[in-house]
């Protein structure tokens, strides 16, 4: 039971699992760690930029505001019964179960679009949803469907564990200026990767920020934590606008 408990944070902890199907932003690298600032660089405002960081309303006008458009939206949700997912798998057209690569049976539903990560232990792993309404339903599906097959399944501490959202600042940034000013909280390798990796410490939100100005946002627990975020960063990245 170790290894799937293993396997669960390693799931939960991947900006991977929370990936959105947006075309024109480019996914995230497999890693989001930024080393934390220490307490005394975080104490002092000249090596913490992000505290004198004020709140603006992101627009590109005056009458377009900006908005985090959530693409994917990840929770959980615990049956409370062992599972015998070889049953599952035989007796469901939409599963896939292959325990040489994956220790959950993976399940597929199609409204609301979402995809289902299923351990023996009961616990259940729901993505692709588009809002948190969605995700509720489509764990709730999940659960209906393996107590048709027999399973006396209970729904418990359903909960959202990540937000995946995208924007559009429509205009480029020049990220090794704000890498520079914001080392504390950024990883920029462009050799690696080409977005620029910045933590938000309040909300806890990690931004994958792009040179054209688009920005894949993850890690957040509600809408308010993306809004919140965003007016919080577009000031700051508006500074750092290339002419």
């Amino acid at each position: 039971m170790s290894g799937e408990n293993d396997e669960l944070k390693r799931l939960l902890s991947s900006p991977s699992l929370g990936r959105g199907s947006e075309d024109n932003v480019m996914a995230p690298p497999l890693s989001t760690n930024v080393p934390k600032p220490s307490a005394t660089q975080s104490s002092t405002s000249n090596n913490n930029p992000q505290a004198s960081m004020t709140a603006s309303t992101p627009a590109t006008g005056q009458k377009e505001v900006l908005e985090p458009v959530i693409q994917n939206v990840v929770s959980t949700v615990n049956l409370e019964t062992e599972l015998n997912l070889m049953k599952i798998n035989a007796c469901t057209r939409n599963s896939e179960y292959n325990p040489a690569r994956f220790i959950g049976l993976v399940m597929r539903i199609r409204n609301p679009r979402a995809t289902a990560l299923i351990f023996r232990s009961g616990k259940l792993v729901c993505t692709g949803a588009r809002c948190e309404e969605d995700s509720h339903l489509a764990t709730r599906k999940f659960a209906r469907i393996i107590q048709k097959i027999g399973f006396h399944v209970k729904f418990k501490d359903f909960k959202i564990q990540n937000i995946v959202a995208t924007c559009d600042l429509k205009f480029p940034i020049k990220l090794e200026s704000l890498c520079e000013s914001h080392g504390n909280f950024t990883s920029y390798e462009p050799e690696l990767y080409p977005g620029l990796i910045y933590r938000l410490i309040a909300p806890r939100i990690v931004l994958l920020i792009f040179v054209n100005g688009k920005i894949v946002m993850t890690g957040a627990k509600d809408r308010e934590d993306l809004t919140t975020a965003l007016s919080k960063i577009y000031t700051t990245l508006l500074s750092y606008r290339k002419k």
